[in-house]
C-alpha cells in the first residue's frame, strides 16, 4: 500500500492515470467540528486486478499540493469514478472550484440499473464484486498520523472494488442505452449552487410550523447571521445555535440581553459576546423588515384541487412502469409530485428528461383520458382509448 506524500509523487501517478480510460476516487474527511469538511485522505486507483495500481494520497503532508490531481480532474479523456460523490465533490469545489469531468457516480448509476434507491457501496461490493468489506475502521479519526495498516486497507478497498462496480455498471448502461439518464442526474452534482449556501437563503432549510411572513423574516435574519458566523469561523452551524433555538428566538423576539437570557434552548456560549450581539441585531432587523421585503412562503400547492382517483391511478401506473424498467419509484416521482400532477401541474421533474420516457409520457396520456389501465393477472397493462 503506497502512500503519496509529495507533489512529485502525485504528479507521477496522475500522469500514468491519464493514460487510462478511468480512475476511481474516494476521500476520507472529518466534519464534526468544522463547517467545511477537513480533507484527511484521498484514495485513487487505475484499472487493474490488485492493489498495485492503487495509492493513498496524504493531503495533510506539508510537501504535497493537489494541483496534479486537479489537472487530472480537468482531463476529459479520463472518467473520474466516485460512489455517492456529493460530499467528495463539495470538498474539491470549496478547495479549488473544480469539478471532475467527466464524472461517473456508481450510486446514481446503480439506481438507474435497478439496484434500488441510494444503494450503499457495501451492497454493490457484495452483489457485483462478490466481496465482503471489512468495516472495523469505518468510524475512525482520519486526521491522526500515522495511519494504521487496518485503516489503509479499509481506505484502499473503497477504490479497488469500485473498479469492478464501475465496469459492470458502465457495461449495463451501454446495453440498456441509459447512460444519458445518469448524465442528466449528475447535472445537480456538478452545479456550484449545490454546495454554496448564501446566508440569505439559509432560512429555507429551517423547519417551522408557522408561515407568517413576519415570523419568517426573523427566521431569515437569524439563519443568515448563523450561517455567516459559522462560515467565517469554520464551525458547525449547530455550534452557534440549533434550529429549535432559532425558532424559539424568532417566536420570542428578544430585544435585549436580559430577554435573551430567558431563552430555554440557547447554548450558554450564545448568551453573551459576539453571538448574543448578532442574535439581537438579527431579531431587530427581522422585526423592522418592510412588508414588501418579507419572505413569502410557497403556497402554490396549498389550494391544489387534487383528483384522488387520478392520483391513485398515477400511483398504479408508476409502480407498473418502474417495475418494468427496474428503477426505484421514488427516483421517478415522490407521492407529493403525483398529487400535483393529478391536480394539473405540469412543471414537474417526472414529466421531463429520461423520467418522461419511463413514466411521464404515459402519465400525461392518462391525465388526458387517452389511455386506461387494466389488470392481467398480476400485471398492469395500458389500453389506448379512441
Amino acid at each position: 500500500m503506497k502512500t503519496l506524500t509529495t507533489t512529485e509523487e502525485l504528479a507521477t501517478f496522475c500522469t500514468e492515470a491519464a493514460e487510462h480510460d478511468y480512475v476511481t476516487v474516494d476521500t476520507e474527511f472529518l466534519r464534526e467540528r468544522t463547517y467545511y469538511s477537513k480533507l484527511c485522505l484521498i484514495q485513487l486507483a487505475m484499472p487493474g486486478a490488485d492493489d498495485s495500481t492503487a495509492v493513498l494520497v496524504d493531503p495533510l503532508s506539508d510537501d504535497l499540493s493537489l494541483e496534479p490531481l486537479y489537472a487530472l480532474f480537468k482531463d476529459t479523456s479520463v472518467v473520474k469514478v466516485f460512489h455517492a460523490a456529493r460530499q467528495d465533490l463539495e470538498i474539491f469545489y470549496v478547495d479549488a472550484q473544480v469539478f471532475p469531468e467527466p464524472l461517473f457516480d456508481t450510486q446514481v448509476a446503480a439506481m438507474v440499473c435497478g439496484f434500488g434507491e441510494q444503494v450503499g457501496y457495501e451492497t454493490l461490493v457484495r452483489r457485483i464484486a462478490k466481496q465482503q468489506l471489512d468495516k472495523t475502521s469505518r468510524f475512525t479519526d482520519w486526521s491522526r498520523r500515522p495511519l494504521t495498516n487496518a485503516q489503509k486497507t479499509y481506505a484502499l478497498a473503497d477504490v479497488t472494488h469500485l473498479r469492478d462496480i464501475y465496469e459492470y455498471l458502465a457495461k449495463k448502461l451501454a446495453e440498456t442505452e441509459r447512460s444519458r439518464w445518469v448524465t442528466e442526474e449528475l447535472t445537480v452534482l456538478t452545479s456550484p449552487d449545490t454546495y454554496i449556501i448564501p446566508p440569505s437563503e439559509a432560512w429555507r432549510r429551517v423547519k417551522t410550523r408557522t408561515n407568517s411572513p413576519k415570523f419568517l423574516s426573523v427566521v431569515r435574519e437569524l439563519a443568515a447571521f448563523r450561517e455567516s458566523f459559522a462560515q467565517d469561523r469554520n464551525i458547525p452551524r449547530n455550534r452557534v445555535f440549533k434550529d429549535d433555538a432559532l425558532v424559539e428566538l424568532a417566536s420570542n423576539k428578544p430585544k435585549n440581553n436580559e430577554e435573551l437570557s430567558r431563552a430555554r434552548l440557547l447554548l450558554r456560549e450564545a448568551r453573551r459576546g459576539d453571538i448574543a450581539d448578532g442574535i439581537l441585531k438579527a431579531v431587530a432587523a427581522g422585526v423592522d423588515c418592510p412588508p414588501d421585503q418579507m419572505p413569502k412562503p410557497d403556497r402554490s400547492r396549498d389550494k391544489l384541487q387534487v383528483n384522488p382517483a387520478l392520483a391513485d391511478l398515477l400511483r398504479v401506473l408508476l409502480k407498473a412502469k418502474t417495475e418494468s424498467a427496474g428503477v426505484a419509484a421514488k427516483l421517478i416521482a415522490p407521492t407529493a409530485d403525483l398529487d400535483a400532477i393529478a391536480a394539473g401541474l405540469r412543471d414537474m421533474p417526472a414529466l421531463s428528461g429520461w423520467r418522461k420516457e419511463v413514466f411521464g409520457r404515459d402519465a400525461l396520456r392518462l391525465c388526458e383520458g387517452k389511455i386506461a389501465l387494466t389488470a392481467d393477472g398480476s400485471d398492469v397493462r395500458i389500453v389506448a382509448l379512441d
